[in-house]
């Protein structure tokens, strides 16, 4: 029995030797300088940033037409096809013109005889003068003669006006393009009665559009012809700059939004009239950093950086809490945190820990 006493101690404290000796070597270990990470850095630069609203803008051209008939009556011929090229005064569709034909007739007939009674009574006047100078006839004869010659006159004068007015009216049973253009949808068949409501079709000459946007009312006093304002895409980046060129004095006061209006140049036919897109008007602009998106790590809500930085011995990282502003094409806008010039590690930084050794790549 004593023997195995003895057995058990000296196990024991042969146990608690090889503890000790290895607990010696991990403090050693730890002792030793931890190996500097290899990250990229890129250098934080400033860049012009628009604080904007967005909102949804109608582009409207101010080069197409909107064709009505200027009479009433059934459409006889369709001369164009839908999506057709036509050049200004180009015969679009013809409304049945024979009644007004007839009454064209009608009065060109009642002025060729008005005509024929002016020309009679003119000479009734010159035989009546003639008469009077030789004393045959009174001066009451004269002036009955002078009165149905101004008389005559009077009706040649007025039925040519009507004449002319007529005249121009049978041109309006033509519907001509009134402008270059290509011919939009054709709403209207042969044989439909149409009125002077009633659209025709469209010409667009394409070009220049115009966008309408409504802002509120309380946005009134930020906004001003020269504000600008970014036509939006798709996927939210803007595609071209302009500025507000128009600005109601008034609000809608049903809606209470205030209209404002932006040119929209368009040499590429990218847009079509009537087409509605998102648009941004941009109150003002401001210099901020902006960080790659693979530098920005995240931790219970907070977004952080790391940034390289020497401690006088070696570059260490520095985790930096930020806050991002929107994402851009180059990286997320960050409105506090950060400086320009502050070197932003780009890689690897979900393997970083604030003050770890980093070697920097070129």
């Amino acid at each position: 029995m004593r023997h195995f006493k003895e057995t058990l101690l000296l196990g024991a404290a042969a146990t608690l030797l090889v503890g000790c000796n290895r607990g010696t070597g991990g403090a050693a270990a730890a002792g030793t300088a931890p190996q500097a990470a290899a990250v990229k850095v890129q250098a934080a630069s400033l860049q012009k940033v628009p604080q904007f609203t967005e909102y949804i803008a109608v582009l409207k051209s101010r080069n197409a037409a909107v064709l009505q008939p200027e009479v009433e009556g059934q459409v006889t011929q369709i001369l164009v096809r839908a999506g057709d090229r036509v050049k200004a005064g180009a015969p679009l569709l013809v409304i049945d013109p024979r009644k007004q034909e007839a009454t064209v007739n009608s009065q060109e007939g009642m002025q060729r005889a008005r005509l024929a009674a002016l020309e009679y009574n003119r000479q009734e006047l010159e035989r009546r003068k003639r008469l009077f100078e030789a004393g045959v006839v009174s001066r009451q004869e004269l002036d009955q003669a002078q009165a149905a010659y101004d008389a005559s006159q009077a009706e040649v004068d007025a039925l040519q006006a009507s004449v002319r007015e007529q005249q121009v009216q049978l041109r309006y049973f033509t519907v001509k393009a009134p402008t270059s253009g290509v011919v939009g949808d054709i709403p209207v068949r042969v044989g439909d009665r149409v009125q002077s409501s009633t659209m025709l079709t469209t010409v667009d000459e394409g070009g220049e559009l115009e966008a309408y946007v409504s802002v509120p009312a309380e946005k009134a006093a930020g906004v001003r012809v020269g504000t600008a304002l970014d036509i939006v895409s798709e996927d939210g980046q803007a595609t071209s700059r302009t500025k507000v060129t128009f600005v109601s004095p008034r609000v809608d006061p049903e809606t209470q939004l205030l209209l404002i209006k932006a040119r929209v140049p368009n040499p590429e036919g990218r847009f079509r009239n009537d087409q509605v897109v998102r648009a941004r008007v941009i109150w003002q602009e401001s210099e901020l950093p902006i960080v790659p998106i693979t530098a920005v790590a995240r931790m219970a809500g907070q977004s952080f950086v790391f940034v390289a930085e020497s401690d006088g011995k070696q570059t260490v990282a520095r985790q930096r809490p930020v806050q991002l502003g929107e994402l851009s094409n180059q990286g997320y806008v960050v409105t506090e945190g950060i400086k320009a010039g502050d070197k932003v590690i780009v890689t690897g930084v979900q393997m970083l820990a604030d003050g770890m050794p980093v070697a920097l790549e070129q």
